[in-house]
This record gives C-alpha cells, sequence and structure tokens, in this order.
C-alpha cells in the first residue's frame, strides 16, 4: 500500500505531518528601553543615566539619582529638588510633582 501525497507534497493526504520543521540554530536577540517619555534631564539638559552638571562639578557623580514623577517624566534628583522649592509642577507637563520612585 502506497501512501497518497497531498497537493503542496509535503503529507500523506489526510494525515498531518509529525514535523513541520525543524530547529537547527536559534539567535535570540533582545532589545530595551527605559520606560520614560524622555531620556534627557529637561532642566540640566544632560542624560538623565549620567551626572547632571552639578555633581559632575562637585566630583558626586555616584550620588546623582534620576527621580521618576506619577506623569513618567525623569529628572536627575538634584535638579528637581531645587526646581520643587519654587514650583511643584512637573517642567514639562505642568501637573503636580508627585515622585513615582528613584533608581540609579
Amino acid at each position: 500500500m502506497s501512501a497518497t501525497v497531498s497537493e503542496k507534497g509535503d503529507a500523506p493526504a489526510g494525515k498531518q505531518p509529525d514535523q513541520l520543521f525543524t530547529l537547527k540554530r536559534w539567535n535570540a536577540v533582545a532589545v530595551w528601553s527605559w520606560d520614560v517619555e524622555c531620556d534627557t534631564c529637561a532642566i540640566c539638559r544632560v542624560q538623565v543615566m549620567d551626572a547632571c552638571l552639578r555633581c559632575q562639578a562637585d566630583n558626586k557623580q555616584e550620588g546623582c539619582v534620576v527621580v521618576w514623577g506619577e506623569c513618567n517624566h525623569s529628572f536627575h534628583n538634584c535638579c528637581m529638588s531645587l526646581w520643587v522649592e519654587q514650583n511643584n509642577r512637573c517642567p514639562l507637563c505642568q501637573k503636580e510633582w508627585v515622585i513615582q520612585g528613584t533608581g540609579k
């Protein structure tokens, strides 16, 4: 008894193939990004992952942390603490400034 081949020629008619393909090699690639709208501090115009200008001048790069607001905008904590003394609103969206989190 011979098996008939389907129109595609890859499996006997009426039967599903046991294995459609064999994975021989896999190159995994990952991409990530910060969950922020902008990666530059709008107050000092330096990347938030670098130390702010004040901390760079005082040689305190390790102590410069990033602060996120509930509006999801991020700034250097040094910059934002001075900003909040004069205006308790986000410099970008003008919403009430409430800290969501801090980090390095």
